[in-house]
């Protein structure tokens, strides 16, 4: 499995798939070079049903913000807002985010491009399971490819376990730079656990946030430089 991950970002060795023959199972992936633009792969996200999410769900939610950007944020799943609008971060924990992004000058639909581990939401709000970011995988390495991001956030424990298979904990890990198929990213709290813990005090979930915030516009600037 782990091959077949590597390989997804070698788009040159893989010819584009009929859409039609896309494998609805979810225990066989999505290969690399499926898909040949974002709009491409969204159009056929709508019609999944690798999951049993699939059934639940009202809408499917692929992304917001700017396929262009710099930066691409990683949640964990849609909530019940997300589900009905069929956008990533738009209820309560989505407006703390756009915040935290615009203290340190980061506009959300021209400087960083959203996305979720999952596209569906998981019933009641509840964590996505193996089987589902799984299921969703395929859809992920691919969005990362077509966009191509210098700077990659995993938004909590999900986004950081489904895509690099890091098993520390998000506290442990948060704030630091780790490189994942040549790519920087930085695991950090998701908004919603920032919501839980609204303490400002140092060291707080609070303020660690903003330190991490402000440490990833920093090496955006350098790496604009």
């Amino acid at each position: 499995m782990a091959d077949d991950q590597i390989d997804l970002f070698n788009a040159d060795a893989v010819a584009p798939a009929d859409y039609e023959a896309i494998p609805t199972d979810s225990k066989i992936p999505i290969t690399a070079g499926t898909y040949d633009t974002l709009d491409d792969l969204a159009a056929h996200c709508h019609q999944c049903q690798r999951c049993d999410l699939a059934p639940t769900r009202t809408h499917v939610v692929v992304s917001r913000g700017n396929p262009q950007a710099s930066i691409m944020i990683i949640g964990e799943g849609p909530g019940q807002q997300e589900d009905e609008q069929g956008k990533p971060f738009v209820g309560k924990s989505g407006q703390l985010l756009d915040k935290i992004l615009a203290a340190v000058r980061l506009d959300t639909e021209k400087d960083v491009y959203i996305c979720n581990a999952v596209k569906c939401r998981p019933p009641g709000n509840r964590t996505p399971t193996t089987d589902e970011v799984a299921a969703c995988k395929g859809y992920l390495l691919e969005q990362i490819r077509l966009m191509d991001p210098k700077i990659i956030l995993l938004t909590g424990a999900t986004a950081m376990k489904g895509l690099t298979g890091e098993k520390r904990g998000i506290t442990k890990i948060r704030g630091q730079w780790i490189e994942w198929e040549g790519r920087l990213c930085m695991p950090i709290f998701h908004p919603a656990y920032l919501l839980r813990n609204p303490s400002r005090q140092k060291n707080s979930p609070k303020w660690l946030m903003w330190q991490d915030i402000q440490t990833v516009k920093a090496k955006l600037d350098q790496l604009n430089a």
